[in-house]
C-alpha cells in the first residue's frame, strides 16, 4: 500500500523569522518519494511558508485520512498565543500579535492524528522557540498525542544574528538521499549525532510517542517504549492497540466493525473515568470521525455537539482548543448533511454552542443562522 508523506516548512516572513525553515525542503525533495516514507511508493505533498493555517488543516487533514503509513516532516518555530499561551507554529504572516489568527495551533496536528496508529504514522520535527515559548516548555512539554511516533528537536532561540538552520531536518535528509530509510529510532540518533559534531547541546529531544525527553541533544536518547492501548487504561483485556484496529476496519470499508470497536473502548473509559475524562472523550471523539469516514455527517455532527457540550458542562472554556475543535468539527459536518430534516433537527443546537463558542473564523455564528434559515423557509 503506497505511503503519505506531508513536507512542512513555515516561519514568519520578514524580522520575526527565527529560521529558514524552508531552507530545507530542497534537500527533502531530492529524496526519492519511497524513502521518505519508508515504503514502496509514496504521495508527497509539499506546503512551503504557507499563509493560512485553514488551509494547512486542509491538507494535513487529507493526508491523516489517507489509507497507508504516514510520515510528516515539520520544520519551523513555535509561538505562544496571547490569550491561552498555547504553542502554535507561525506561518509566513504570523506576528506577535497575531498568533492566534494566523498560526497553525500545535493541539491541531494532534488531533488530526489521532485516530491514527503510531504503527503507521511517524512526526519528524525541527523545531526552533522563541524565548517565551522555550520557557513555558521546560514545564509544559510539548504534546503530540499518544498514538503518534514522535522524532526531532525544539532548539532554543538563537544566540547570533539572522535565521537559524534547520540542521537536524537537514541532517534527516541528508541522511537519506543515500536511498535507505533506517528504522526511524536509528534515523533520529544519526541526525542527533550529526548536531553534536556541529557543537548543539541545549536542544529538547523528542523520541518515542506522544512527548519529549527533556534532555540535551548531545546526550544519548532511546524512544520511550510504547505500551499497546495506552489510551485507555482501563480494561485489561483490550489486546493489541485498538487504533491499529480501527484504522484497519476503516481502510477495508468495515465502518460498523471500526466504530463497535471504538464503542467498547468508550464504554470501558466511561466506566474507569467517567464520562468527562479525557480518556472517555478521546473515544468519543474517534467516533465521531469514524462517522465522518462513514460518510453520515449528521451521526458526526450530532457527536461532536455531544462532546462540545460534555466539555463545556465540564468547566471547560469555550475558547479552550478542544472545545473550539469540537464545534468547529460539528458546524463543519453540519453544512455536509445533505437531508434538511436532519439539517433543521441539528441546526438549534449548534447555533446555541456557536453563541457560545464563536471560535476563530469570523462570522461562524451568521453562517449557522443564515443557513438554518434557509433550511426553515424551505
Amino acid at each position: 500500500m503506497p505511503g503519505t508523506v506531508l513536507l512542512l516548512a513555515a516561519s514568519p516572513l520578514g524580522r520575526g523569522r527565527l529560521v529558514d525553515a524552508a531552507g530545507v525542503l530542497p534537500v527533502l525533495a531530492a529524496v526519492a518519494p519511497a524513502v521518505l516514507s519508508g515504503t514502496d511508493t509514496a504521495n508527497v505533498v509539499e506546503l512551503a511558508d504557507p499563509l493560512e493555517p485553514q488551509a494547512v488543516l486542509t491538507r494535513l487533514r487529507a493526508a491523516a485520512a489517507a489509507p497507508g503509513p504516514l510520515t510528516v516532516y515539520v520544520t519551523g518555530q513555535l509561538h505562544l498565543d496571547r490569550r491561552q499561551r498555547r504553542p502554535h507554529l507561525a506561518l509566513a504572516r504570523t506576528t506577535p500579535a497575531t498568533v492566534r489568527y494566523t498560526a497553525l495551533p500545535w493541539d491541531w496536528i494532534r488531533e488530526e492524528l489521532r485516530l491514527r496508529s503510531a504503527a503507521d504514522t511517524a512526526l519528524l520535527v525541527d523545531l526552533h522557540a522563541d524565548a517565551e515559548t522555550w520557557r513555558r516548555l521546560a514545564e509544559h512539554p510539548l504534546d503530540s498525542g499518544r498514538t503518534t511516533a514522535v522524532y526531532g528537536r525544539i532548539a532554543p532561540p538563537a544566540r547570533g544574528r539572522g535565521p537559524a538552520e534547520p540542521a537536524y531536518m537537514k541532517a534527516v535528509a541528508t541522511l537519506l538521499r543515500s536511498g535507505h530509510r533506517p528504522p526511524l529510532a536509528r534515523l533520529h540518533e544519526q541526525a542527533l549525532a550529526r548536531l553534536t559534531e556541529q557543537g548543539a547541546g541545549r536542544d529538547l529531544v523528542l523520541a518515542g510517542p506522544g512527548g519529549p525527553v527533556q534532555a540535551p541533544a548531545h546526550l544519548p536518547v532511546m524512544p520511550r517504549p510504547y505500551t499497546p492501548g495506552a489510551p485507555v487504561a482501563a480494561p485489561p483485556a483490550a489486546q493489541g492497540d485498538p487504533h491499529a484496529a480501527i484504522s484497519g476496519a476503516v481502510r477495508a470499508g468495515r465502518h460498523a466493525e471500526a466504530d463497535s470497536l471504538a464503542a467498547r473502548q468508550e464504554e470501558a473509559a466511561v466506566r474507569a473515568f467517567g464520562p468527562a475524562s479525557g480518556e472517555a472523550l478521546h473515544w468519543a471523539e474517534v467516533r465521531a470521525d469514524l462517522a465522518m469516514f462513514a460518510g453520515d455527517a449528521a451521526r458526526s455532527c450530532r457527536a461532536w455537539l455531544a462532546v462540545a457540550q460534555v466539555r463545556l458542562a465540564a468547566g471547560q472554556a469555550p475558547d479552550a482548543p478542544a472545545v473550539e475543535a469540537a464545534v468547529d468539527r460539528a458546524h463543519h459536518q453540519w453544512s455536509r448533511v445533505k437531508d434538511a430534516a436532519r439539517a433543521r433537527e441539528l441546526g438549534p443546537a449548534l447555533a446555541e454552542l456557536r453563541l457560545r463558542v464563536p471560535g476563530r473564523r469570523r462570522g461562524a455564528l451568521e453562517n449557522v443562522q443564515r443557513h438554518l434559515r434557509q433550511l426553515q423557509a424551505g
